[in-house]
């Protein structure tokens, strides 16, 4: 047992005295990490500023873990040198991934124990004592590395996330200010600026989610919004903005074609097929700074639309589809429009399944022209179907159409889109399957 000591006490003493000679070879082993690192992870150098601050960080790790080892300073008490923590806030501004800069000190690390066992064969130790020496540097290096690169990556990953804040922050500022329409605002600057092609032909999106435990809301749909754009045959990065944790805007920068296209279809086919989509809103398909804004204004109008209390859910709301912006106009007070609907189709606005198909026959009638022949195969039924349908619709809405078409139409409109939220209730049938106290005045339309 004596003897293990002492034969310890010698490997420690050992180790000191490597590590002296090794500090006289401090620059050299510097400059000789320095360069592999360059050749292995070139991203870690970057320019000539970058690359002396590299140097920097390689010298100062070395600096701190000699003394430690040399005076038998604990490893928990050792701080990351400034010169590495900085170094790893510049990596994050950068965008290189984390994991590149763990990779990094673990070459250091495999570059600096091959040094170090040049140093022990240099000195020419007995064989054993070359292992104990080695065996005790090596497992002081490691510790020194374990606590380090911890320190190293929480610094990164605080830079990170204050740096995309900011960054974020910044941009959103820029396209606030392409949305306000500002007419001093240099298009191809801001371009740059919120790395976004303006002139370009856009689609513009307002995506939600519900929240997420990993809190990974907005990553989530912005992952989403780069696989649709390549679905899309957007050959740009498309721009995300958050709006706030759980809501994003984007904007696919589309090819010059796209107009003439159906980019919101193909949107809706890829959204069927996702296997976990978000909600989104739609604008059109529309071309420049005008046009950005504009498909944005759509989008945020189809959104409202898409979230107004009772409406039934839908995965996808697009401003192209029929009516959307009439109903928008009424989304943010649908009690109002309650009762607008309720005093325009009188009993036709009941919330039961009668009311809805004569609804949806009557409003398809109205869109044909009043022509039952052109209404009879979008409704897939017979014309004597239509036309009893449509007479029993005017039957219980109470009186004719000719002077009131038009808000007719519209509020056949907003039952379509908002369903339950502006309906009445159903009254109670009785078991003739009539309402109980109903005196229908019959009025045939001239169609």
């Amino acid at each position: 047992m004596v003897q293990a000591d002492v034969t310890r006490t010698i490997a420690t003493e050992t180790a000191t005295l490597i590590m002296d000679r090794l500090s006289q070879k401090l620059p050299a082993a510097s400059r000789s990490i320095q360069e592999m690192l360059y050749r292995e992870q070139s991203e870690m150098a970057g320019d000539g500023e970058l690359l002396a601050l590299l140097y920097d960080t390689v010298q100062s790790n070395l600096e701190t873990f000699f003394p430690a080892i040399r005076h038998g300073i604990p490893i928990d008490r050792v701080v990351a040198p400034t010169a590495a923590l900085e170094h790893a806030r510049r990596m994050a501004q950068r965008g290189t991934h984390v994991e590149e800069l763990v990779r990094a000190y673990w070459l250091g690390y495999q570059d600096f124990l091959s040094i170090i066992l040049d140093e022990i064969q240099a000195a020419q130790l007995e064989a054993h004592l070359g292992l104990l020496v080695f065996a005790q540097m090596s497992a002081s290096s490691f510790a020194y590395l374990d606590r380090v690169s911890h320190q190293v990556v929480n610094a990164y990953q605080e830079e990170r996330d204050r740096w995309l804040a900011n960054q974020n922050q910044t941009r959103s500022l820029r396209v606030r200010e392409v949305l306000d329409g500002d007419d001093d605002l240099d298009i191809d600057e801001t371009s740059v600026l919120i790395r976004y092609p303006l002139r370009r032909v856009h689609l513009a999106l307002v995506l939600w989610c519900p929240e997420q435990e990993d809190g990974e809301e907005l990553d989530t749909m912005e992952r989403f919004v780069a696989e649709l754009s390549v679905a899309l045959g957007a050959r740009d990065r498309p721009l995300f903005v958050a709006s706030d944790r759980i809501t994003g805007w984007a904007w696919i920068p589309l090819p010059a074609d796209a107009a003439a296209g159906d980019a919101v279809g193909r949107l809706q086919d890829f959204v069927r097929l996702h296997s976990n989509p978000p909600w989104l809103a739609a604008g059109n398909v529309l071309p420049g700074p005008a046009g950005f804004r504009q498909s944005h204004r759509q989008a945020f109008a189809a959104r409202t639309v898409a979230l107004a209390p009772g409406v039934p859910p839908r995965r996808v709301t697009a401003a192209n589809e029929p009516g959307l912006v009439v109903a928008a106009q009424f989304s943010s007070d649908l009690e109002n429009a309650r009762s607008w609907v309720g005093q325009v189709l009188g009993p036709l606005a009941s919330d039961n399944d009668s009311d809805e198909r004569l609804r949806d026959t009557l409003s398809e009638f109205l869109r044909n022209r009043s022509s039952f022949k052109a209404s009879a195969p979008e409704l897939h039924i017979h014309v004597n179907s239509v036309k009893y349908r449509v007479q029993r619709a005017l039957e219980r809405r109470g009186r004719p159409i000719e002077n009131d078409r038009l808000d007719v139409e519209v509020a056949l409109l907003l039952c379509q889109w908002f369903g339950r939220a502006v309906l009445s209730p159903a009254k109670r049938v009785n078991s003739g399957g009539r309402p109980a106290a109903t005196a229908t005045t019959l009025h045939t339309s001239s169609a």
